[in-house]
């Protein structure tokens, strides 16, 4: 095979990188060139680990003929049971294991291969096949210390030295550019797992000044567990981790489902907003779904712990609308990217109240004003209240517990909720 076709698909890898095509756009141009170039490819795999709270890697795939099998993945876990196992009888543990770089298989002998994945592939034809473990330099990143890819081949005589020259020489520059693509996704999930959606989508941005900060009419959440310090007290402290992951899991799903951002846990405490723009009803309104979400999913989670013996409670929360400054605040090198503003005391007062007046839901006049007349009506007033630190008395609100009752209203509101 010519230097030249080397030297031409190195110098298109590294113009497809600078140009940020990434994923499987990239490994199927890769492909589709190294076999104008004589490689006789029939599949090809490249997949890293990476750094993700949901996911432990993904990859892509790539097929001469179309399959049934996805162009992306994301994988789980591998670390116990079925998936460590399957892990173990792969051609890429066997690299791990004995720290080589790469592993060819003859295929098509009378045996099948050891190797599950790869006796697929004999089955289908595959007379050829070559995996890498691409190897990088520790830098800190859990999950990113080598990148893995296979290439298999049905032609008769399999892969000739010179396509494996050819592979050699161009792999680790295609697993360099899709190892870089990873890198860059990193900041997008740590921003988004850490400071929420919209947050982290302004910070990653560019807005990280100190002291930038937009000002912002918002729908505000504020909710506590009850009890949570008597329950916490009782139990074995081992368990407070799980009993506040359990609560915060409905909650935060209650509110990312209504579109609202989480933007701060507090403890047992939560403090989310829902809308930074003009549309100030639809942002109270997507506030009021998100709680009866999350009494729903509260529901769910306490019959699961009642199930296993564990402690159970349900969540007191605030409702307002009002103006706050969403931006950076502390010191130069080390920032938050939060609310703050007169209405976000007020809702954490408001959430404090609901202990006093014996509800789970307390809703400002300011957020029930803003909402459709047909929501509105099904709020009933529990009074009017002095809010400590706050300078006026205010009207409070919460859920008509009739409704509850009522197939009909409960359908009606859930109806109006939706919209």
């Amino acid at each position: 095979m010519p230097d030249s076709r080397t030297s031409d698909i190195l110098i298109w890898l590294a113009r497809e990188g600078l140009a940020g095509r990434v994923g499987y756009d990239l490994l199927a141009g890769f492909c589709q060139r190294a076999r104008a170039a004589g490689v006789p490819l029939m599949r090809a795999i490249l997949f890293v680990d990476t750094l993700h709270p949901l996911i432990e890697g993904s990859g892509v795939r790539w097929a001469r003929d179309p399959t049934e099998d996805s162009l992306t993945f994301d994988y789980g876990a591998s670390d116990s049971g079925e998936a460590l196992a399957s892990w173990q009888r792969s051609p890429f543990h066997a690299l791990e294991v004995s720290g080589a770089e790469t592993l060819r298989l003859t295929l098509g002998g009378p045996e099948p291969s050891r190797f599950p994945m790869v006796a697929r592939f004999e089955a289908e034809g595959a007379t050829d096949y070559l995996a890498f473990l691409h190897r990088a330099g520790s830098d800190g990143l859990a999950g990113l210390d080598g990148l893995y890819s296979h290439w298999v081949s049905d032609a008769p005589a399999g892969f000739a030295d010179a396509h494996l020259d050819f592979l050699a020489a161009t792999v680790p520059t295609l697993a360099l550019l899709f190892r870089m693509a990873t890198l860059a996704e990193i900041p997008r999930t740590l921003a988004e797992t850490y400071l929420g959606r919209d947050a982290g989508a302004r910070v990653l941005s560019g807005r990280i000044a100190r002291g930038v900060a937009d000002r912002i009419t918002t729908a505000l959440w504020f909710s506590d567990l009850r009890g949570f310090t008597t329950i916490t007290d009782r139990s074995d402290p081992a368990e407070t981790i799980p009993f506040l992951n359990d609560y915060a899991e409905a909650a935060i799903g209650a509110v990312q489902a209504a579109g609202g951002d989480v933007l701060k846990l507090i403890g047992d405490g939560i403090l989310a907003i829902f809308g930074t723009g003009a549309d100030v009803a639809a942002a109270a309104r997507a506030a009021l779904a998100a709680e009866r979400d999350f009494r729903l999913r509260l529901a769910a989670v306490n019959a699961a712990r009642s199930a296993r013996g564990a402690a159970t409670t349900t969540a007191y929360v605030g409702l307002h609308v009002g103006e706050a400054y969403f931006g950076n605040i502390g010191a130069p090198d080390r920032l938050d990217f939060t609310v703050v503003g007169p209405a976000v005391n007020e809702v954490s007062r408001i959430a404090s109240l609901c202990r006093s007046v014996d509800r789970d839901l307390l809703v400002s006049a300011a957020l029930a004003d803003s909402l459709a007349p047909d929501i509105r009506a099904a709020l009933v007033s529990t009074g009017r209240f002095a809010l400590r630190g706050v300078g006026r008395a205010q009207d409070l609100f919460t859920l008509d517990p009739e409704i509850a009752e009522d197939p009909a209203r409960s359908a009606h509101l859930a109806e109006a909720l939706a919209r």
